[in-house]
């Protein structure tokens, strides 16, 4: 008997733990990976203000620096100590989108570098099929005399 009390409550208490910190929800975060610009007309066009929480590096220029992660702002104003509804904080990335000698950015390891590093290569390989048919155009276009003068 007393081993099934035992058990009894031992589950009872692995089922209130389990509720209580395993039901989080998670929420997608609607700004991450935006650029501080597109955020920010977001966040106005929203009827709401933009607030740069923190910003890491300076390879960038500020508008062209990728959110991280955005959240409502937790502090209270005013004497009712009302809670702010209408500012959004901005966590931002100034790095370089790719690392290099002497220069921080994003890792060729990282899921951020591996992307960006494909995008180059793509933007790469896009030059040259557009180089090569420039030029394929150029030597076609060509004229030669006839007669062989």
């Amino acid at each position: 008997m007393t081993k099934l009390i035992r058990l009894g409550l031992g589950g009872l208490a692995l089922g209130a733990l389990s509720l209580t910190c395993g039901s989080g929800v998670a929420l997608a975060d609607a700004y991450a990976g935006q650029t501080y610009s597109d955020a920010s007309s977001a966040i106005s066009n929203a009827g709401q203000k933009a607030v740069i929480a923190t910003s890491e590096g300076d390879a960038l220029s500020q508008g062209d620096c990728v959110v991280t992660r955005s959240q409502s702002a937790p502090w209270l104003k005013g004497d009712n100590f009302s809670p702010v509804t209408n500012t959004v904080l901005l966590f931002l990335n100034c790095n370089a989108k790719l690392a290099t000698a002497g220069k921080s950015g994003n890792s060729l390891a990282s899921p951020e570098g591996q992307a960006e590093k494909a995008a180059e290569d793509e933007q790469a390989a896009k030059d040259a099929a557009a180089q090569q048919a420039a030029q394929a155009q150029n030597s076609s276009s060509e004229l030669v005399s006839p007669g062989g003068n």
